[in-house]
């Protein structure tokens, strides 16, 4: 039944929570929707069409339409006059081909099959088309591309030239419509481009990227290459998220988290990143970054970095509040029990075989206590606990306990970094809406 062709559509588009994922197709908003740049080749048909004389060219091309229905445009690139499926996304219709459709064990193919019964077969019209609801012309011309393109003209996406927009797009539709094949094929293409253009994201020096080339750039365009490069950070890692692609997941958190070094900007987008898309492993190193960082103005705004002498406001929702805070007292709190508790370490054969341990025991402890009260540790933050720690590893690298075996040294250093990781690896508990005990007993 046409009835659960559609509701097999929706099913594609409801059964990933995408964030690119718009709402679905609403005619009022069709009728006050505006030609776009990536719109250049279609062309709108309106009632009056139907009545006027429009010359057949490359920039005209008639179809038919009620009167009552929205207005809709063919779609220059991926109108085919052989077509044999109408599609419509948003108000743009597509004239392709269904072998192509169901290739791959794709939805479509499953769609193809279903029985229609005595209603109008959906797709031989474009007054019948079939809805894709959900998805952007743009995306699924980027799409469509990837299904006709030949094989010389696929070679672009491992060259200089890619265009990561458009794989981020490939690599979504596929994945929504479970073109399976397509969908690895695109995600190693953009796992290919983050890899070969740091530089894209993390320039050290004032520029921005465009068409292929980072230029020395004014504050504003600075500005607004910090906007769409954060705009471009955000899909790549949403999109590794929803593809389930873990190399793409971790070199995106390995680059927000150098990134979140430079600017407090970048660790504002983590933290909202990590909470929406629950990622553990950038959570804590997100809300560390902020707590030590932001300056708090008022209960739920926070003063964000200055961006070329301009401050840009963050808003702070109450659940991150909770978060801060409840990470800060655990912070604090773990650092007063290090203080007063050094790290608990095995000693040594040579220690054991001359009853030296009492020895070395002394000696850690006094060490312990003199470098967590010098004025490198204190001169950091309470909650630093990462930060005090390493200073207190730092200074037994320089100048360990004097009164202690080599086995000793060695296995009090190894504890020492023990605890380094494991606060580092609690963190994300630490910055948590519920309760956490003490590990560190």
């Amino acid at each position: 039944m046409a009835d659960d062709r559609q509701r097999l559509i929706d099913s594609s588009s409801s059964s990933t929570s995408s964030p690119f994922i718009t709402t679905p197709l609403d005619s009022s908003s069709l009728r006050k929707r505006k030609r776009s740049d990536s719109d250049e080749d279609s062309v709108p048909i309106s009632p009056t069409h139907l009545t006027a004389t429009i010359p057949m060219d490359e920039t005209h091309i008639p179809a038919t339409s009620n009167l009552n229905s929205i207005e809709r445009i063919r779609d220059a690139s991926y109108y085919f006059e052989d077509g044999s499926c109408i599609l419509l996304v948003e108000d743009t219709l597509f004239n392709v081909h269904r072998s192509l459709l169901s290739r791959d064990n794709s939805s479509f193919s499953t769609l193809f099959t279903l029985p229609q019964g005595s209603h109008e077969v959906e797709g031989q019209s474009d007054d019948n088309p079939i809805i894709l609801p959900g998805d952007k012309p743009s995306e699924f011309r980027h799409f469509l591309w990837a299904l006709y393109a030949l094989p010389p003209e696929l070679q672009v996406v491992n060259s200089s030239n890619a265009d990561l927009t458009q794989l981020i797009d490939i690599a979504r539709i596929s994945n929504k419509y479970s073109f399976k094949s397509l969908e690895t094929w695109a995600l190693d293409a953009v796992q290919e481009h983050v890899n070969q253009r740091p530089s894209t994201y993390h320039s050290s020096s004032p520029s921005f990227f465009s068409g292929g080339e980072t230029l020395n750039a004014s504050p504003t365009q600075t500005h607004l290459a910090l906007i769409e490069n954060t705009e471009q950070l955000t899909r790549l890692i949403q999109l590794a998220q929803l593809c389930d692609h873990e190399r793409l997941l971790n070199s995106m958190i390995a680059l927000l988290r150098q990134l979140m070094s430079r600017s407090l900007h970048y660790a504002y987008l983590s933290m909202a990143l990590a909470d929406d898309l629950n990622l553990r492993l950038l959570r804590g190193a997100a809300y560390l970054e902020v707590m030590q960082r932001g300056t708090f103005t008022s209960l739920r705004k926070q003063r964000g970095t200055e961006e070329n002498g301009v401050e840009r406001p963050v808003e702070i929702n109450p659940a991150q509040q909770v978060r801060l805070l409840s990470g800060y007292w655990h912070l604090t709190k773990t650092w007063e029990h290090f203080r007063t508790t050094p790290p608990t370490f095995s000693h040594g054969p040579t220690c054991n075989a001359s009853w030296h341990q009492p020895g070395c025991t002394q000696a850690w402890v006094e060490f312990w206590k003199d470098k967590t009260k010098g004025e490198a540790v204190m001169s950091l933050g309470l909650a630093d606990v990462i930060g005090r720690l390493r200073q207190v590893q730092k200074e037994y690298d320089r100048s360990g306990p004097t009164y202690m075996t080599p086995d000793c040294k060695l296995a009090a250093r190894r504890s020492l970094t023990d605890c380094i990781k494991k606060v580092e690896d609690q963190l994300p508990d630490y910055f948590s809406d519920e309760g956490l005990e003490d590990d560190f007993q």
